[in-house]
């Protein structure tokens, strides 16, 4: 049979797992590259699949396959970090095998914090307590810091990159920040916990904050270990909501 020509004639797979461009760890497990109906599609073709120009992958088209999309999965084996590119190739019976354009993503598989406990343990050791002024971790939040807010501090993590969405548990209200900038990386990042978000979780003896961070390509990092606070004492009401974060009931 005849050498494959090395110019694209079919169209580029998609990665339906890819997010942002990016491929997680959770994506990496359960990776399929699709392929998309092509001219000439006919039962009996050969589709081979190439990650990183190694095969991965083949299907034999049936009758029921014509004019569908194709799922191929690569093995989790083959998915490592770094930059990653897929192209496929078919073969067909009295024609010269045809490639197809390169589809590209960024590989990811190093979470925030480090390697996540396992599902049966939604804290993660390996992130730091928030921070908090000393004088409130030992005595609690009052009145009259309920008034201004409370000043929180997130100590730079392992695998710290741009755009990981960090959000702050504070008791049962979350709020959720800006995405890490560039110049933010290895920096502590500084968060004002307003007075409405302390309002709505009320009062508590042993309050928690936390917070967890999910980066671009979907790695959770869970929460990191819980810092108690004593909230208490005639809370104050009708603080206003600051209005550049989201806030939500967990």
């Amino acid at each position: 049979m005849p050498f494959a020509s090395h110019i694209p004639e079919m169209a580029a797979p998609n990665l339906t797992s890819a997010r942002h461009g990016g491929i997680g760890l959770a994506a990496a497990a359960h990776l399929l590259v699709e392929v998309a109906p092509y001219p000439g599609m006919d039962a009996g073709d050969l589709i081979e699949l190439f990650w990183n120009d190694c095969y991965v992958a083949s299907h034999v088209l049936t009758d029921a396959c014509v004019g569908e999309p194709v799922r191929l999965r690569v093995p989790e084996s083959f998915v490592v970090n770094g930059p990653a590119h897929a192209h496929y190739r078919i073969m067909q019976v009295g024609r010269r095998p045809a490639l197809s354009a390169s589809a590209s993503a960024q590989v990811k598989l190093d979470c925030p914090g480090g390697q996540p406990p396992p599902l049966c343990n939604d804290e993660n050791q390996h992130l730091a307590q928030a921070v908090l002024p000393g004088t409130i971790c030992r005595q609690g939040v009052n009145p009259g810091q309920v008034k201004r807010g409370v000043p929180l501090t997130i100590q730079p993590y392992l695998n710290m990159a741009e755009g990981d969405a960090i959000t702050v548990r504070w008791g049962d209200v979350r709020m959720d920040l800006p995405p890490v900038a560039t110049e933010g990386v290895g920096r502590p990042v500084q968060v004002w916990i307003p007075p409405s978000v302390i309002l709505e979780a009320g009062e508590d003896l042993r309050l928690e904050v936390t917070y967890c961070i999910l980066d671009r390509v979907g790695n959770n990092s869970r929460w990191a270990p819980p810092r108690m606070l004593r909230i208490g004492g005639n809370l104050l009401t009708g603080q206003a909501m600051t209005p550049s974060m989201h806030i939500s009931k967990s």
